[in-house]
């Protein structure tokens, strides 16, 4: 039996290699262009530095294994750990704020399914050291920048926004206590994705007293700001939230991204770190899971031994992005092309061809030859290749064939030589 790539992994061969990078290009572009500048880190990371983030829980979602000097070391699950702590080590150097993106390889040990591999690529953006809500808007318009760039309106994503200090004070409303409150918020962020009756049972076995939970449900399913803040009543710190998401909705609006945003308080998150604003990027017929996410993660760096530094920030994985970007036709053709294909124009112009070919590659343009004595068999290996242009070498000149018009133009070899780009326009 063949040996195959292992189960939620990919092989990249050219056409998938192509993809990979367009995205990649595109991510680093648009980061830039944003002000954000590019960092990565090790691969393999302790196993504590997951531990103190997310708890012993961690471990089994983790690919991990004791090495040879007995230390427990992972695969990297998500680039924020590391950030967090290659900050840490240098945060009084690190001019603030903090503008960093990262698109590393990440493992997951988890059932492979549509839209979820055990190993993928994902574009983190995070600033650090700004509490202001500004920084949360930057990170939105960031996404939202790339998801214009290719071609995704929207009518085709939106960002839904919520709030975990908002969902909090609605828990402690209901009766959650404070030690149930993470499993509580595990059970919110499930609750878009679950009929009615699973969630209450998740509901119940978190800490929600059963007569409450259609009060929560109303909260999340709040149409504005105004009527969540009703649901809640008064409570500690509610006020300064309303506040700071009325802020960043503003923001958005200003900054022209606003048709792309939507508030939606069952956004939750996962990951129990986050403390602020969160949010999911999600295809607008909600048949695809979240093509990314993120919010506002303060403690983070303060847990793993720093100070307390303010931090946003969110990651957008290429597996369900390069689904919807298909599906919505938005794919460019990223077929290899070449500018030119040399061919011989008889026998014996092997030498030539190679010189011609040699001077083409040195002048920066994308070329290959052929030593295919027949020439028309030569011209359709050009035609497969996709050239643009064929460099026929004869002897003492260069036939130059634009291949999508048929046009032909004949110079001195010498002459061709000497500016190769001129003749290929």
């Amino acid at each position: 039996m063949g040996l195959k790539a292992v189960k939620g992994t990919r092989d990249f061969y050219p056409e998938q290699m192509a993809l990979r990078n367009w995205l990649a290009d595109a991510w680093r572009r648009v980061s830039v262009r944003n002000g954000f500048v590019e960092f990565d880190g090790p691969v393999l990371e302790y196993l504590d530095l997951y531990r103190a983030k997310s708890g012993d829980e961690i471990v089994s979602q983790l690919f991990n294994f004791t090495d040879r000097g007995g230390r427990d070391l992972a695969l990297r699950p998500e680039i924020t750990p590391t950030l967090a702590r290659m900050v840490n080590a240098r945060i009084n150097s690190l001019p603030r704020p903090i503008k960093w993106f990262s698109i590393p390889r990440l493992f997951r040990a988890e059932n492979p399914q549509k839209g979820r591999l055990r190993e993928f690529f994902q574009w983190n953006v995070d600033v650090i050291g700004s509490e202001d809500v500004l920084a949360d808007a930057e990170c939105i318009f960031t996404a939202v920048d790339f998801l214009a760039e290719v071609g995704l309106t929207p009518g085709d994503v939106v960002v839904r926004i919520g709030s975990r200090p908002l969902t909090a004070a609605m828990l402690r409303k209901v009766g959650v206590p404070d030690e149930n409150m993470d499993a509580a918020l595990a059970a919110l962020d499930k609750r878009p994705r679950v009929p009615a009756e699973a969630f209450a049972d998740m509901a119940a076995d978190a800490g929600v007293p059963a007569g409450r939970v259609a009060d929560l449900c109303a909260f999340q399913d709040a149409e504005d700001l105004s009527a969540a803040a009703a649901a809640i009543g008064e409570a500690p710190g509610v006020a300064d939230e309303i506040a700071r998401l009325e802020a960043l909705m503003g923001r958005l609006a200003q900054m022209d991204v606003g048709d792309y945003c939507r508030l939606d308080l069952r956004m939750v998150r996962g990951l129990a770190y986050y403390t602020g604003v969160v949010y999911e990027i999600f295809d607008a017929a909600g048949s695809l899971g979240g093509v990314g996410g993120g919010g506002r993660y303060d403690n983070l760096l303060e847990v793993l031994g720093g100070p307390a530094v303010g931090a946003t920030g969110f990651g957008m994985g290429d597996v369900v992005l390069a689904i919807l970007l298909e599906e919505k036709g938005k794919l460019p053709d990223l077929a290899a092309r070449l500018d030119a294909f040399v061919v011989p124009g008889g026998d014996g112009q092997a030498e030539d061809v190679l010189r011609v070919l040699a001077r083409l590659r040195r002048a920066g343009v994308v070329a290959d030859a052929s030593m295919r004595a027949n020439l028309g068999k030569a011209l359709k290996e050009a035609n497969k290749r996709r050239a643009a242009y064929a460099v026929i070498v004869r002897s003492g000149s260069v036939a130059v064939k634009d291949l999508a018009t048929g046009n032909q133009a004949s110079v001195p070899d010498e002459t061709f030589l000497a500016e190769p780009k001129k003749y290929l326009q």
